[in-house]
This record gives C-alpha cells, structure tokens and sequence, in this order.
C-alpha cells in the first residue's frame, strides 16, 4: 500500500500535504536576508558584482574568496608602502596601490592613461602637459588634484627628504638635481598645477621617454603630507587612499591587509576584494604555498632558491604551476668604489672581469632562474647588444693573474683585503657571491671577505658621500622600457663612483634624440661598449624567474602576453600596472582552500 501510493497519490491526500505545507511555511519563522554584496543576494542567474560594482566572470569564486594572499618577505625590514616616501625601505610584495600613477603600463611594457586622461608635448619638446582624470577623489571626500602631485615631486626633490631614488629624475626634470643639491628651492623643479586637473612638467632637454619614466609617480596626498609627514600612510590612522585598495592592517613585519576602496572613481577596478601579505622568512615561501597558505610566489631576486627550484623540477603539479618570464629585465653585477684604491686602477678591474666564471655559476647555481651576463643590457631589452661583449671579458685566470701583477699586485701580494657587501640578498645571489670570492681567494690570492648587510645598512652605504662600499654585488631592473633609464644608472653622480665623459656624453645625447631611433639605438649601444670596456662593473647574470601561481588565478594579465609569456609581469601588483585589475580567483579555489583566508 505505501509503496502504491507513494507512486500514484489520491487527489485527497495531495490537497491534504498542500495545506499542511502552506501552514508550516506560514508559522516559520522569517529568513534574514542576505548580507549586500554576497553571492546569495543576487537573483538565481543574476552576475556577481563586487564591493565597486565590477562584474565577476562566470567562472570566479564568491566574493569571500576573492582574497589574494600573497607573501611578504620579512628578512627586510620596511617603513612604508609609497614609493615617494622611500623606495628600497617600502615593502618589495605589494605597495603603492593607494593612488593612482599618472601612467600604468600593460603586460606589454606599453605606456597607458592612469590617473592621467591624456597628455601632449610642445613643439620644443621641453613642456609636457598632462590632463588629470576630475572624477578621483582621496576617501576622505577631498578631490584629487595637479597640487597633490606637485607636493608629491617636490618632496621627492627635497635635500631635507634625502630620498633614496632621487637619482631617477635626474637630468630629466628641469632644476631637478639642483634641488636635490640644495641650490635651488623645491619649488623651482619643472613640475607645476596649471589649475586642479592639469599638471605641467619642464625637462632639462627633450625627453622622448618622460611618459613611460612617470609610471612612478602615484601621488601622496598633499594635505596629510602637511600633516603627518610623508610616512602617514604606515599608520592605519592616518592612512588615506584614492586609489583601488585602503589600508585596513599594518602589524609590522608580520601582516598588511588592503580593502577595496569604496570611494575609488579611477579606470584601474579590481576584481579582488581584499588583499593579504603575510610575513615569512628566507626559505620559506615554497613550503608555505605547498600548504596552501601563499597564491602566489614571487620568483625575482632569488625568493625561490636552488632547493627549491630542484623540488619544483621534480613535481609535474608544481611544474605546471611555475611561469617563467623576463622579470624587469634585472642584471646582477659586482660593483666597486673605483674613487679610491685598488679599483681607481682600471688593470685591477679587468683582472676582477676575467676572474668570473659565469659558466660554473651558472650550471651550479642560478640554473633555470637567469642567463649569463656579459654586459648591463639584457637580451630583448631595448638597444641590447649582449653577443658583441661575449669575449670582452671572458674567463681566463691566466689573463686577470698578469692584469693583476701589472697593476703591481703579483700573485696577489700587497693587494688589501677587501669586503664584498651584498645588499640583504637571499640564498642564490649569496651563493653566488661567494663562488666568485673563493675564486679570488684561491686562484688570485686576494682576501676576500663576504658580508651580507641588512638591506638598509647597505642602501645607507651605498648612497653615502664619499660611498661606503668598497666592492659589492648589487641588481638593477629596469623602472621603464627604455635605455634611457638602464644606462642612466651609471650616469655620473648617480649610484655608483664610476664616472666617464665620454659615456655621459652618448647617453645625454640618445636621451633627448627624436631623430631616427635606429641612431638613437647606435648611440646607446656605443655608450654601453664604454661602460663595459672601463669595467665599471663585473655583470653576472640576468634574471630569469619563475613565479608560482596557483591556478585558481587568472583573468586577462595572465593570458599570454605578445611574446606569448603567460606570468605576473612587472610592475606587479601596483597601481603601476594593469595587473591589478586584470587577476581574479575561479571556483577551483575550494579544491584548494576550502574556507576564505581571514
């Protein structure tokens, strides 16, 4: 009987449930609705949105999964997160997204409008006028305006700021050096308000590159600057943002936390609602991303080390999971204070020059991360010309052994013992400075003693005048895609002593060149022949690295990019970039974490 009626019900019984039915769903109790911006609050079939009314694709993960986790490598110790404020004492994971850079770039290296609409030039190739986007407003209800931008600059030019990047715009900006020497007052630098949503920038001679150079200049707000001065925005407190992201944490050397900003009106929207960097420690980043602790790893500058890449090589999961690419373009390279004994003496440089072997370094040390450098431009860098510097300075002990005894150190006698400082580096560039040390010590004769500073002792070092430091390993990458910004490195009164006129020369002339770029290039490829011939350093290799990201991410930055490179290109995860509002996290992610990281 139960099982007759169960397949065919009398018409009785059917009224009977249906009011039983509509009696209980009467006396339940009423449903809370669903919180705003959650996945159940919309309509079945209706599109996601997030907290600033983006559409989620089909494929992404709720909105509590839309958390990015990202490591923070807390062996440096970091100040503040805008790079006006200080540049190699921010945090290296995710910084300068609290405002908008007049220009981002895409995947492709390629100039776009950021918090500038448009931008023009003068016929006398010196004035630049950029318009700003109106609608941008910091989240304390102010407008974002050309005087933010101008107080940004000036404090930048500031003597009594002693910003560790203000080499960048030197040369480029008018009065710009000057001020930085205190021979003319801040206010006396090419970079002026037109009116609220128009800021002008004069350059010392045309300067072709002066868009893409501007992809650093994410504004600080003038009036907090007033304020609190220019570390306000590593205090919650007193923290203030128009750009995508807020600060919503900050315990120091242990956690940031970014919110999505609800007041941004920028073109850069993210997909992601909170962003999370968590501190680990030298070696420990593949572990804690095996774990799922970490979406992502970023490879540059050693974080992955030979260990870890040997681990990665042998598991296929994690093999997938590794991408490849150029980074930005970084070369490492020992470096000396050639203003003083021994290295004034240009012998002693090419015997240093002949004394690495990239070949061993290479094999047993940097493997898939980098290539070999044989001089300061990477292959597909721009007016790079690696093959024509392959035999410059090759490997040849007997070779740096005679530079050496002509320079009057025979067999290493009389030759002062000497530090070779590296600037808090992890465990492959440390491995590799002491491979090339024990090659002094033991086919040289020379002392040689390897110490691994804390990065802001080092920076300090570096950047005293007269410099610190006598002989050291240092990298550089690239800040746009241009020559202008690589070889402007070792422009005199730059970042090291080496100093050459007739390399200045080349340099100043391709900078402000607008004829054809085919000369344009002959003649920053001659200047880079000078820089390599004088050894004004001993180039290692290039970086090569390899990021691990977890394929819940994705999105339109990590398509391939026109070389056909699928990474997380630089400038990384700043308002620098695109990248920020190109990453998104899909439903896979449950196979992963299962609950959203807190």
């Amino acid at each position: 009987m139960k099982a007759h009626l169960t397949r065919k019900r009398q018409p009785w019984i059917l009224a009977v449930l249906l009011i039983l039915a509509l009696f209980v769903q009467a006396c339940a109790p009423a449903a809370e609705a669903p919180a705003a911006g959650s996945e159940s609050a919309a309509e079945p079939g209706a599109p996601v949105v997030n907290s600033l009314g983006r559409e989620l694709p089909a494929d992404a993960a709720p909105l509590e999964q839309q958390v990015l986790v990202y490591p923070y490598n807390n062996w440096k110790e970091f100040t503040t997160i805008d790079f006006f404020a200080s540049v190699y004492n921010r945090a290296d994971s995710i910084s300068d997204i609290l405002s908008d850079s007049l220009v981002r770039l895409d995947k492709n290296f390629q100039v776009q409008p950021g918090a500038a609409t448009e931008w023009s030039v003068d016929d006398s190739g010196l004035v630049w006028t950029f318009k700003l986007d109106p609608n941008l407003i910091w989240n304390d209800g102010t407008p974002v305006t050309a005087d933010d931008y101008v107080a940004t600059f000036q404090l930048g030019a500031s003597p009594d700021h002693a910003w560790d990047f203000s080499w960048y715009y030197q040369g480029a900006i008018k009065n710009w050096t000057q001020a930085v020497n205190g021979e003319v007052a801040v206010d006396q630098i090419g970079v002026r308000a037109v009116d609220a949503n128009t800021l002008e920038f004069t350059t010392e001679a045309p300067a072709p590159f002066l868009p893409a150079m501007l992809v650093y200049s994410a504004p600080l707000q003038k009036a907090a600057l007033e304020a609190h001065g220019p570390l306000y925005n590593s205090n919650v407190e007193t923290s203030v943002s128009s750009g995508p992201y807020r600060l919503v944490e900050w315990n120091k050397n242990q956690r940031l936390v970014y919110e999505i900003n609800p007041d941004y009106k920028g073109t850069n929207i993210p997909y992601l609602e909170k962003l999370i960097v968590v501190g680990y420690g030298e070696g420990t980043h593949l572990a804690a991303y095996e774990a799922n602790e970490l979406d992502f790893v970023w490879g540059n500058q050693g974080t992955l080390s030979p260990a870890d890449l040997a681990i990665i090589e042998s598991d296929p999961d994690l093999t997938a999971q590794y991408h490849p690419h150029y980074g930005d373009f970084r070369t490492y390279y020992f470096f000396f204070d050639d203003s003083q004994p021994p290295f004034d003496n240009p012998q002693v440089r090419q015997a240093f020059a002949h004394a690495l072997d990239r070949d061993t370094i290479m094999a047993n040390i940097i493997k898939r991360q980098g290539m070999p450098a044989y001089s300061y431009l990477m292959p597909g860098f721009p007016a790079a010309n690696a093959d024509a510097f392959k035999e410059t300075y090759a490997y040849d002990i007997e070779q740096a052994k005679q530079l050496l005894a002509d320079a009057g150190y025979p067999n290493g006698e009389g030759f002062p013992a000497i530090t070779l400082s590296l600037r808090g580096e992890p465990a492959m560039p440390e491995s590799v400075a002491q491979a090339y040390a024990a090659t002094l010590r033991d086919q040289l004769g020379i002392n040689v003693e390897v110490a691994n500073l804390q990065f802001t002792d080092f920076m300090s070092a570096l950047n005293a005048r007269p410099t610190q430091l006598q002989f050291g390993l240092l990298s550089y990458g690239m800040d746009y895609l241009d020559p202008s910004n690589m070889l402007g490195v070792f422009r005199s009164g730059g970042r090291h002593t080496w100093s050459n006129e007739r390399f200045d020369e080349l340099v100043r002339e391709a900078d402000s060149f607008t004829g054809d770029p085919a000369e344009r290039t002959r003649l920053y490829q001659e200047a880079e022949k000078v820089l390599v011939e004088d050894v004004a350093g001993v180039w290692v290799y290039h970086t090569t690295p390899g990021d691990l990201i977890k394929p819940y991410l994705t999105g339109p930055a990590l398509e391939p990019d026109a070389n056909g490179v699928a990474a997380w290109h630089w400038p990384y995860f700043s308002s620098f970039s695109d990248l920020l509002s190109g990453v998104y996290i899909t439903n896979d992610v449950t196979n992963y974490r299962p609950a959203p990281p807190q």
